[in-house]
C-alpha cells in the first residue's frame, strides 16, 4: 500500500506513537508498504513550532532530514492544486485540502484522525481508530 500521512498522523509517529490505533501501527511499520509526506505537511510542523505548539530538536534543517529520512517526497504539482480546488469539500484548512487532492491525484491511501476527510469518495482513506 502507499500510504500519504496527514500531518498530524507524522508528528504522532514521531512523536506520540501511542496516539495511532494499532492497525495504522502496524501499516507504518510494514515494511511492503510506501510511506509518502507531502512538502505541505513540512510547512504545517514548522508553522506549529513557530507557535509555539510543538518542539522541535535541533536545526530545523537537521529535524526535517532526520523526520522525513523514511519517506517519499509526494511532489506539489499544478495538477494537485487544480484538484484541490476542485474537490467538494466542506473544509477551510487548505493544507488538507492538498493533501487530499495529493492522495487522489497520485492514488495514495490517505492516513488520517480528521473525520473530515474521510469518506470522500474517490480518495482511499485509512482511518486512525
Amino acid at each position: 500500500m502507499k500510504l500519504l500521512l496527514d500531518t498530524h498522523i507524522w508528528l504522532w509517529s514521531l512523536a506520540e506513537p501511542n496516539r495511532l490505533s494499532r492497525r495504522v501501527q502496524h501499516e507504518l511499520r510494514d515494511g511492503k508498504n510506501e510511506l509518502w509526506l507531502s512538502p505541505v505537511s513540512t510547512w504545517e510542523a514548522l508553522l506549529l513550532r513557530a507557535k509555539g505548539r510543538i518542539r522541535l530538536h535541533g536545526t530545523i534543517r537537521d529535524w526535517v532530514a532526520k523526520a522525513t529520512m523514511h519517506m517519499r517526497e509526494a511532489p506539489l504539482t499544478h495538477e494537485i492544486v487544480v484538484a484541490a480546488q476542485e474537490l467538494l469539500l466542506q473544509h477551510p484548512d487548505p493544507a488538507d485540502r492538498f493533501l487530499a487532492a495529493t492522495a487522489e491525484v497520485l492514488g495514495l491511501t490517505l492516513v488520517t484522525a480528521d473525520r473530515r476527510l474521510l469518506g470522500l469518495g474517490k480518495i482511499a482513506t485509512l482511518a486512525n481508530r
